[in-house]
């Protein structure tokens, strides 16, 4: 996946952490609807002054639109929990247990 495409995903995921729909996003920084959807997909990048209006429009600091460490797929946090696992002592092992149990169950 290349950087425009993680920009997208990190738009998206914020637009639906603030509950707003692309046209409603799209309203909020005056473009068309069809716009966030490109940037939204990867299909197209935006200009500074969006980026700024997307920053304040979702809640954000401009260097928060490019964090892209959450984006890993499921297959990559199950080996990444793993390796954790794995090198946990018995004492952390049981206490990375009840976290998980609480948050789970």
């Amino acid at each position: 996946m290349n950087a425009q495409e993680l920009f997208g995903k990190r738009i998206k995921e914020l637009r639906k952490q603030n509950k707003l729909t692309q046209e409603e996003l799209s309203e909020m920084l005056g473009v068309f609807p069809k716009q966030v959807g490109n940037i939204e997909t990867g299909t197209t990048f935006t200009t500074m002054n969006n980026i700024e209006k997307l920053a304040k429009v979702l809640n954000v600091e401009i260097e928060d639109l490019f964090t892209f460490s959450q984006q890993k797929e499921r297959h990559d946090l199950v080996v990444e929990i793993n390796n954790i696992l794995n090198k946990a002592t018995d004492d952390k092992l049981r206490i990375i247990y009840k976290i998980i149990k609480a948050v789970v169950i």
